[in-house]
Parts: structure tokens; sequence; C-alpha cells
């Protein structure tokens, strides 16, 4: 029996059997669903007149040259990639097409890019930005100071309560629930601390979050992000910057001064060193640099 051609107007019926599958079979988080789902469909929304069989390698290329224009942030890059992967696996599975794309999505080898990462002056003039005079100001300061101190994911960073905060340490819950113990900066510490001065007068200090909005809500990932934005511009940064970029900036400052691979895997809560190791590949970089810059013969 032939297989019936999967057209951009009904891809969505099969993208839905795809995700309830990764849910079901892998496990996989809602996020991750979010974010699969999401990335399929801006595939084939790229390619508005093709139907599945018609797509090739090149049509492949061709969208990433897309994404790469767009400015994606390279983990967004191989994310993409990792669920189209999974996806043509999938479909070629159920008989809807005949290939796979599996030798063209190699990853993380070939798409997964370096992350961006800022230099130490860049970090230090994004935590000068907001000030600490009012609750806003003070709170955007302790999410900054935080975020590079310690290393966390945004939505680790969103879900702190104030009892997770030690004095030397703050204790996060990561993916999958793990919980992890990760050291902290006395400065980053003191701008918490003066945060929870002017925290005192929100409206709702029943609330358990670390991190409020003025209305005693939790703040959320995307206001999160919204600020460090807001910051970055503010102090001139031309690089593409977001909350991760302050966990690549955190742990590829620490292996440039020396700290050991593992200790770095056990703080950003890395499951694998695999994922951890991508950091080496920047330090190496920065040592070729300079390497071509003071050496007198290079």
């Amino acid at each position: 029996m032939a297989s019936r051609p999967l057209r951009p107007m009904d891809y969505t019926s099969y993208l839905s059997d795809f995700l309830c599958y990764l849910s079901s079979e892998k496990g996989l988080s809602m996020n991750t669903l979010e974010a699969y789902g999401r990335d399929i469909s801006m595939f084939f929304q790229y390619f508005p007149e093709k139907d599945l069989k018609e797509i090739d390698e090149k049509d492949l290329i061709c969208f990433l040259s897309h994404l790469h224009k767009k400015r994606y942030a390279s983990s967004s890059v191989c994310r993409m990639m990792i669920a189209l992967k999974v996806f043509f696996r999938f479909i070629k599975k159920e008989g809807l097409a005949g290939r796979s794309f599996d030798s063209y999505l190699e990853t993380p080898k070939v798409w997964q890019l370096v992350p961006d990462v800022m230099t130490v002056e860049e970090v230090e003039d994004l935590l000068k930005q907001p000030g600490q005079d009012d609750f806003f100001s003070s709170r955007d300061r302790a999410i900054l100071e935080v975020l590079y101190a310690s290393g966390l994911r945004v939505s680790e960073l969103c879900g702190l309560d104030i009892t997770d905060v030690g004095d030397e340490s703050v204790r996060v819950v990561g993916k999958g629930r793990k919980e992890r113990i990760v050291p902290i900066a006395r400065s980053a510490l003191d701008a918490v601390d003066c945060y929870l001065t002017h925290r005192e007068g929100i409206k709702d200090l029943k609330n358990p979050a670390l991190f409020l909005t003025k209305s005693g809500k939790r703040i959320d990932r995307t206001q999160v992000w919204e600020k460090v934005k807001l910051y970055s511009k503010k102090a001139g940064i031309v690089k593409k910057i977001s909350p991760h970029t302050l966990r690549h900036s955190f742990a590829t400052h620490l292996l440039e001064n020396g700290a050991d691979l593992r200790v770095i895997q056990e703080m950003l809560g890395h499951a694998s060193i695999a994922t951890t190791d991508r950091y080496t590949h920047i330090s190496q970089k920065h040592l070729n640099e300079a390497f071509k810059q003071f050496h007198p013969r290079p």
C-alpha cells in the first residue's frame, strides 16, 4: 500500500502522534515537547509548497542557513537538528517517508556550535547596570549576580525559594527534579540580601519564591530573559545575550582559571561529562587566540 503524502497543511496530525510517542515512550518533559513541536512546525512552514518526500539534504542546509541568518543561538540550532532527526526517523518507521536523514543530521559534532561567552569585562559591565535603590533594581541586580555566580539555568533561578539560599550556597532543583548544592559568591549573596530588604514592601509576603514580581507572583523565565536583554543593551554589549549566556560564561571562566571539569559538571548539574566537555573547546579557542596575539612567531 502506498504511503500517504505529507504536506504542510496536514503535518500537524503526524506531529501530534510524534509528540505523543515522545511523551509516552521516551518520557520527555513538557518543556522539551513544546520546544520540539515549535521546531518541527517552523521547519515545515519554511517549505510551504513541498510535501515530505520532496525534502532533501539541500533543503536541510537551506533551513540551517536561514537559522544562521536569523542569529539563532547555537543551542537552539542544535535542539532543532535533534528534533528533526528524531521526527524523520519516526515517520520513516511509520511508513510515511522513505528516508530518515540521520546521515545529514549528525549531532552534536557537526551541528552543535560553541556557545556564546561573555568576557569578564562584559559581565562586570552587565552586573553594574541595575542599581540597588528600590525593589525592581535590587531584584534585577540580584538575579544577574546569582545567574553568573552560580551558573543556574533560568528555570532553576525562577524556581528558587527564599529557604534555598544559604550562607555559602544555594539548593537547586534541576532537570529531572534532581537536587544539587551549588556554591555562590559573596557578592551575589550581598545582592540578594539587599533585594530582600526591598522585598518586604510587596503585597504577598506569604509567597515562598525568592524572586517576585511587584504583584507578589513568582518571576518567570520570560521576564528574566527580558531583563537580561534590557541591561545588556544598556551596557552596550553587542553580542546576543540571554540568561543562558551567563551560565556559559560562568562555566568558561571557571575552566579558564583552572577549575576541574568534573567540578564544573557537578555545579552545572550535567548528567554527562560530555555535555560539560564542550567548554574545553571554548577554553582551547581562548588559548589559541592568546597564542596568536602574544607569541613572537605565531
